[in-house]
């Protein structure tokens, strides 16, 4: 029972009545961290990645932010190989993976009546993924090994901030291609 009113409690805090100015979700840096490789751009990788996460949102319409992002990811693999011609041994395989592209953000904080110190919202991105890959020296195998997912890709997510105050904010953002967890600082609205 008490874990029941505690977790009305928090819903409930989570979504009191907000009675302020229309709220402005724009001119904020989010940088995170993030895990992907199983799915999305990533899904050839056979294994999540450490992925450094970089947007930019700016409003365009009432609760509607687009944000301008580049990621990057990279890793490294032994591969071993060999045949009559070369001595059977291990080859480093290396990429490199930058998407680039823009996600559209729709924030439901007055549908749902949040508290100022929350955010919520679903969104899509779409982009393409600059990759770059390299083997070592004398490698002479199937150097397709590793090819894998589309350049281009279309992830949906969903998310939520926690202002700490007016300026920094902390989110997480659960998404088909890359989820992320970091800090967003945000300008003067």
């Amino acid at each position: 029972m008490k874990k029941l009113a505690s977790i009305l409690v928090i819903v409930f805090s989570l979504f009191q009545l907000n009675i302020t100015a229309q709220e402005k979700f724009g001119k904020t840096l989010n940088l995170g961290l993030g895990i992907g490789g199983r799915t999305g751009y990533y899904g050839y990788a056979a294994r999540s990645l450490p992925v450094f996460h970089l947007n930019y949102e700016f409003d365009v319409a009432k609760d509607f932010t687009l944000a301008p992002f580049i990621s990057v990811s990279t890793f490294t693999n032994d591969y071993y190989w060999g045949n009559n011609n070369n001595p059977y041994r291990n080859y480093t395989y290396r990429e490199t993976i930058i998407p680039i592209g823009v996600k559209g953000s729709y924030y439901f904080d007055n549908l749902l009546k949040a508290n100022k110190k929350w955010d919520f919202y679903l969104a899509g991105s779409l982009g393409f993924a600059i990759i770059n890959q390299s083997w070592d020296n004398g490698y002479n195998g199937d150097k397709n090994y590793y090819q894998g997912g589309s350049n281009l890709f279309l992830d949906l997510h969903i998310g939520t901030e926690y202002h700490f105050n007016n300026s920094v904010g902390a989110f997480l953002d659960l998404s088909s291609g890359v989820s992320t967890i970091g800090l967003a600082f945000h300008g003067s609205k």
